[in-house]
């Protein structure tokens, strides 16, 4: 065998291209299942993101411990316990949590169409400058629009990303198993 066809071999996955398919099918279902059901996912989500929160604090906490001599102790020791108490807060009362991400998303998307609709104008000479700019109002007027509906918005942003994201790596899985199969 040579060496091209040996890490080409190499390179393809082991899993058969069935468990790529599954894999991609329970989470299509997952993301249906939160498409119809988001404010159950956003605080499913909340306390999931408390949770991590809450173990990074606990990693930050044992981190200023171990390393006293590194300078910054009481710093990482307060960030530490500020992780910690947020992610409890988080935890315990996921709504406030859910408003607070979606402020930072409608930010993000603001932030971030303004930006594309800047870089666009300053491109226009190139081709393609339209979409950016288009695109940019898109994010800006979802970011807006969130925004507005706010604190009702809270409820639900958070479930419809976990449902996207679930949906579009399903397809993403499905089709990737199917694309094994062929070249098997």
């Amino acid at each position: 065998m040579s060496d091209l066809t040996a890490s080409a071999d190499h390179s393809r996955p082991r899993t058969r291209w069935g468990w790529f398919v599954a894999l991609g099918i329970v989470q299509l279902v997952l993301g249906a299942i939160a498409w119809f059901d988001v404010i159950a996912f956003t605080i499913a989500g909340v306390i999931f993101i408390g949770a991590l929160v809450l173990v990074a604090g606990v990693f930050q906490i044992v981190h200023a411990f171990m390393d006293r001599e590194w300078g910054a102790f009481a710093l990482h020791l307060l960030v530490g316990i500020l992780y910690v108490i947020g992610g409890l807060l988080l935890m315990d009362d996921p709504f406030p949590g859910a408003v607070i991400i979606t402020i930072f998303v409608a930010a993000a998307l603001i932030l971030g169409g303004i930006l594309r609709i800047v870089i666009g104008i300053q491109h226009r000479h190139m081709p393609g400058w339209g979409l950016l700019v288009v695109g940019g109002v898109i994010s800006l007027v979802v970011g807006v629009m969130l925004y507005m509906m706010l604190p009702w918005s809270g409820l639900w942003v958070v479930g419809t990303l976990i449902a996207v994201e679930l949906i579009v790596h399903g397809v993403s899985w499905i089709q990737f198993g199917l694309t094994l199969r062929k070249t098997a």
